[in-house]
């Protein structure tokens, strides 16, 4: 079994998240007792955000880019940035290292194709929401990206970094998400990504009518699967 190197605390309440489900999918995989072979960079969050929303892309590129450098070293043989925002220096990352980088948009753009969709809700960050790198991506997939009209989309990027980045779940949060995934799916969305990691700490499918696709879930289990599958 090859190493998987997680870049990771952006933030690090979804990087738990990746660590369960990877060590999930490898028990599930091979049974028993197993786990994954794993390692874990965690950054300061506050030190990616407010380099994000000061807009110095380039600066969080590097940052994240050491990062990766740091986990090739250590043995790492495929990298994730876990997160889908930052995911926008995915590529940067890529280029740093000489092991394989598993992009989160193009993770959920494949579930989505797999399941026959041709559109679908998005729900994440302002950034991820609005700016082409990861809309695009997804939509370079084949099927029809929707995002939540501005006022609501304004409401849940609030939520995400007042809240579930620091471990607040409220219900009444969840409360406001179940209506935004209702108004996506009146808008011919046939399921909703959680673009955001940690979204999905707070909201499943057991609160809506529409199905839902967890970004972190399913880029963690195509991580485990990637270093379960024998090189060529």
């Amino acid at each position: 079994m090859r190493a998987i190197g997680l870049i990771g605390g952006l933030s690090w309440e979804s990087t738990v998240i990746y660590y369960q489900v990877v060590n999930q999918r490898v028990r599930e995989r091979l049974g028993g007792s197993h786990s994954a072979n794993s390692l874990i960079w965690s950054v300061d969050y506050t030190t990616v955000e407010d380099l994000a929303f000061a807009g110095r892309w380039d600066e969080v590129a590097a940052l994240l880019s050491g990062a990766g450098r740091k986990l090739q070293d250590l043995g790492a043989e495929v990298l994730l940035v876990c997160s889908n925002t930052f995911s926008r220096v995915s590529d940067d990352v890529a280029r740093a290292v000489s092991v394989p980088v598993l992009h989160i948009a193009d993770t959920v753009g494949a579930a989505v194709r797999a399941r026959g969709l041709r559109r679908v809700g998005l729900l994440g960050t302002r950034f991820t929401m609005e700016q082409p790198f990861y809309r695009d991506r997804l939509a370079a997939h084949g099927f029809d990206v929707v995002v939540p009209g501005r006022e609501q989309r304004e409401l849940v990027h609030r939520v995400i970094f007042d809240e579930l980045v620091r471990g607040v779940l409220s219900d009444s949060s969840r409360d406001v998400y179940a209506r935004i995934i209702a108004d996506l799916a009146a808008d011919g969305a046939e399921a909703v990504i959680l673009g955001c990691t940690e979204i999905e700490l707070l909201i499943s499918e057991k609160d809506t009518a529409v199905p839902l696709l967890p970004s972190a879930r399913l880029h963690a289990e195509a991580a485990a699967d990637f270093v379960l599958t024998p090189c060529p």
